[in-house]
């Protein structure tokens, strides 16, 4: 088993698009403060993978939530961690990096993925 996801858990930037513009789900970005001030898709929250284990009871059950950082492998462990504590979970492949790459917006306005 590949412990950074798989096919079963991964979904595309444009999927996680279609499912926060269609409502009904948590988008939740794991970076690092540095990372989120340079850019980040509108309508996110932002909790570091840090302190997401803390920040877990605030986190809806009953929504699917997806997570993403900025190539997708933070984001694999969370929703690794998040489906086995009961969550429907999914992991944005590529992260950040590949829906800027797919031409998707950022915010703010001229923001960028940090390169660190």
């Amino acid at each position: 088993m590949n412990t950074f996801g798989g096919p079963d858990i991964e979904i595309t930037p444009q999927q996680a698009k279609e499912m926060v513009d269609a409502g009904g789900v948590q988008l939740i970005d794991v970076r690092e403060p540095y990372e989120w001030e340079a850019g980040r898709i509108a309508g996110a929250r932002h909790i570091e993978l840090e302190r997401l284990a803390s920040e877990a009871p605030t986190i809806d059950k009953d929504q699917p939530v997806i997570f993403q950082c900025r190539l997708g492998s933070r984001s694999a462990m969370a929703t690794q961690a998040f489906r086995a504590a009961g969550y429907e979970a999914y992991s944005m492949a590529g992260g950040l990096q590949r829906w800027h790459d797919e031409g998707l917006p950022l915010e703010p306005e001229g923001g960028v993925v940090s390169p660190h």
